[in-house]
């Protein structure tokens, strides 16, 4: 893998731009800095990018009551109605597609391959070698260069009729972060850098086996077979991605735009992530206070009769909302804010765990409870909020304050995920 690479170009970018603010002879933003013996301010050398993220839509800051409306008692203990303010962010309009995650999943391959085929391979600990992505281009995906990626291949034995292929599960990427909350605690307060560095190796490649693992004595295998591969499902939602793989997507993500934006010398802006829960359903209500659905009070269908949402109506009617399974990402009308599917089609992984009384005591500001569990940590530990229902839940599942979770070592056919990102404001001229 090339991270290392971009640790690099990070660490360069980070030093050039702290020495041409100590060494830029009083000059701000390129121009003159008055020799008055007064204060002035220097800017940073990189340049302002304010570009509106691709397939992105911006969320207004604002204050909504989180949780069920007062008619719902159901859940009153767990999910208490409060009211919380949320700063502004941008938003996926729709949820990741096949497409957009298999662009993730194909950098991992290529990275590897460059390594395999103009390297020295990639079974080493110590892997620094920077990738050369116009020597990627020239690669071409026949059967002779596949053969020559021993190290990525299947074995022979795993082989169907001989022919080479790579195996999914050697598609791995290496995460790397700096672990903020760690280090922003007291008792860690002095400690070196690197004890805040986090590193693992994640499997990129989605679970296809998730559609008949889910459902017992039931035909699937279709699905299985194409959902992910087959070009008919490339805007469809992507599925059979544990919270541990959206994670390493929103990291890639994050390193892909950064190496551009150094290439450019624009500044470093956001980083990708998963959003919190109460940031999930400020968005998804989409400025509507107290409403069941995205769309507002109480029905799931307009007054044609046509359903809104993609759900398990009824009693398991499934074809009748348009989609047996999922449907495409961009499918139904957008709630106000200009999301797409926020209930129903698949679930949505978010970035918060689920701990059933944290409504008690969580701030009323931008609220969030996060907990990076670890492989040796309880089952219990390891539960995420995932919000907005899928196609095959019912009604209720499907509403905007349901809460939900699922472990995050775990890839279900009927969960998948969409990003937000945080930028500066827009500089004024």
């Amino acid at each position: 893998m090339n991270r290392h690479f971009y640790l690099v170009v990070t660490a360069i970018c980070a030093l050039t731009v702290t020495s041409c603010n100590l060494f830029n002879k009083g000059k701000k933003g390129g121009k003159g800095l008055p020799d008055d013996g007064q204060l002035h301010g220097v800017a940073p050398t990189a340049k302002q990018n304010m570009n509106a993220p691709r397939n992105m839509v911006y969320i207004q800051p604002g204050t909504f009551h989180m949780g069920p409306s007062d008619e719902d008692i159901s859940y009153q203990y767990t999910t208490r109605n409060r009211q919380v303010s949320i700063p502004g962010f941008w938003m996926d309009a729709t949820e990741i597609t096949n497409d957009q995650y298999r662009q993730f999943v194909n950098w991992v391959r290529d990275s590897l391959s460059f390594k395999i085929l103009f390297g020295q391979g990639i079974n080493k600990e110590d892997d620094t070698m920077a990738v050369d992505w116009a020597k990627v281009k020239t690669i071409k995906w026949d059967r002779k260069t596949v053969e020559q990626l021993n190290e990525l291949n299947l074995a022979p034995d795993n082989r169907l009729y001989g022919k080479p292929e790579i195996d999914p599960d050697k598609l791995i990427y290496r995460v790397e972060y700096f672990d903020l909350a760690e280090a922003a605690k007291r008792e860690n307060a002095g400690q070196p850098r690197k004890n805040f560095i986090v590193k693992r190796n994640q499997k990129v490649y989605p679970d296809t086996l998730v559609w008949m693992r889910d459902f017992s004595y039931s035909y699937n295998e279709p699905m299985t077979k194409r959902y992910f591969s087959h070009p008919s499902f490339g805007n469809y939602p992507v599925v059979g991605v544990t919270w541990k793989q959206a994670m390493a997507f929103c990291s890639w993500r994050t390193h892909y735009q950064n190496a551009f934006l150094a290439k450019k010398n624009l500044a470093y802006d956001g980083d990708y992530r998963l959003p919190s829960e109460a940031e999930w359903e400020y968005a998804a209500r989409g400025g509507r206070t107290n409403s069941m659905f995205p769309w507002g009070n109480y029905y799931t269908r307009n007054k044609k009769g046509c359903l809104l949402a993609n759900f398990k109506p009824g009693r398991g009617n499934y074809a009748e909302d348009g989609g047996f399974y999922t449907v495409k990402a961009d499918a139904y009308w957008p709630n106000d804010y200009g999301l797409y599917n926020m209930s129903g089609n698949v679930a949505e992984w978010t970035g918060s765990y689920f701990y059933e009384g944290s409504y008690n005591f969580l701030s009323d500001m931008s609220p969030d409870v996060r907990y990076d569990a670890k492989d040796s940590d309880r089952p219990r530990e390891k539960r995420k909020v995932i919000r907005g229902g899928s196609w095959k839940d019912t009604q209720y599942q499907i509403q905007v304050s349901t809460r939900n979770y699922e472990y995050q070592d775990t890839a279900k056919s009927y969960i998948g995920f969409r990003c937000v990102i945080d930028l500066a404001p827009k500089m004024k001229k």
